[in-house]
């Protein structure tokens, strides 16, 4: 289908606290527009605060699709999201409203805008790789990644262990690097006409930023939505709370750092996180990259013209 023929869409993407959520909210009010979340995170019940979920306030003020849709213990993939996500984009636009896709999760936003790579899979030797990673650890699975797909391994953290073991376990059953496997197989299809902003902020700003964000999630009870989340049954080994900000808060209330060190990691684990964002978009084609507040009206002049069809 060619770009004109297909639904037209706006993403908003970039680092954490670059101020995604904000310029979402103040475009959807002046186009129109709901807002579909592509936070890994957000989508969970019960971790707002940790989040940066937005307000219930903002939540009345403008309709937001993928927030509060899986438990903490329920798993939800990459595929779970495009499934929800096309359900919502299609809901909003039968309703002739425009769609703003918010968040920085990257794989999320790829994988809607181009589609899914269907790779092989097997549970028992994924076991076996994830038996091995216990024994020899995170950085000999890399090596191991390194010397039979050097491209992937390069841009992958050793912590990333799921995405390590899930390329080992495609070359197991194929023999094929799984970088070849996408350059071959997949992120070729578009699904939607999407114009891509991405929010361009100096890095000590960002910083800045970000340690604003940790204090304020602080002050708005962050320990106090860990330790609930807990009391509720929810373990420290699920996906959710091993997240950034839950892990740190979880490792305070069992003891083993101090509120002064929890906060310490959780803002430098942030800045960290950011980084790797930065480096994911800054690899993906097509976003334009914009100053907000300060080049918002060039945000705005781009947008309307791109769904009025002046851009294709």
């Amino acid at each position: 289908m060619t770009p004109a023929l297909l639904p037209k869409i706006l993403v908003i993407c970039g680092p954490t606290a670059s101020g995604k959520s904000e310029l979402a909210l103040q475009l959807a009010r002046e186009i129109d527009a709901e807002i579909v979340n592509a936070d890994s995170m957000q989508v969970y019940r019960g971790l707002s605060v940790g989040t940066a979920k937005p307000s219930f306030e903002q939540l009345q003020s403008i309709p937001h699709h993928l927030i509060d849709i899986a438990d903490p213990d329920q798993p939800f993939s990459a595929a779970d999201f495009i499934t929800a996500a096309d359900t919502a984009i299609r809901d909003i636009s039968i309703r002739s409203k425009k769609v703003i896709v918010a968040g920085g999760t990257g794989l999320y936003i790829r994988t809607l805008l181009k589609g899914l790579i269907d790779t092989p899979s097997d549970t028992e030797i994924r076991k076996i790789l994830k038996e091995e990673a216990d024994k020899f650890g995170s950085g000999a699975m890399l090596e191991r990644l390194r010397e039979i797909d050097p491209e992937l391994a390069a841009r992958l953290h050793p912590n990333n262990l799921v995405r390590i073991i899930r390329a080992l376990e495609v070359y197991k059953l194929t023999g094929i690097p799984l970088s070849s496997y996408q350059h071959s197989h997949s992120f070729n299809e578009r699904h939607y006409n999407a114009l891509q902003i991405g929010m361009l902020t100096e890095r000590s700003q960002l910083y800045q930023r970000i340690d604003m964000r940790v204090e304020r999630m602080l002050r708005e009870g962050l320990f106090d939505e860990t330790r609930e989340l807990l009391k509720m049954g929810f373990t420290p080994e699920l996906k959710p709370l091993r997240s950034i900000g839950y892990k740190e808060a979880v490792a305070y209330l069992e003891g083993s750092i101090s509120m002064e060190k929890a906060v310490e990691l959780i803002k430098r684990n942030t800045r960290h996180y950011a980084k790797r964002q930065l480096t994911w978009f800054n690899a993906e084609p097509g976003i334009l990259w914009l100053e907000y507040p300060e080049k918002f009206v060039t945000i705005r002049t781009t947008v309307i013209d791109f769904f009025d069809g002046q851009k294709e």
